[in-house]
């Protein structure tokens, strides 16, 4: 089963696929969790400030 969501803006409607949206967050998670693991590897706080 496929979700979507719609967005109205203005005049325009968009269509929102909820799967590809899912599968997005998943590879963000993902990145985000290499990045801390090489940040923890190479002992860098993570913050550049």
């Amino acid at each position: 089963m496929v979700f979507s969501k719609l967005v109205i803006e203005g005049n325009a409607v968009y269509e929102i696929d909820e799967q590809c949206m899912e599968k997005r967050r998943q590879r963000l998670e993902l990145l985000e969790r290499q990045e801390r693991k090489q940040n923890q590897k190479s002992g860098g706080s993570g913050n550049s400030n």
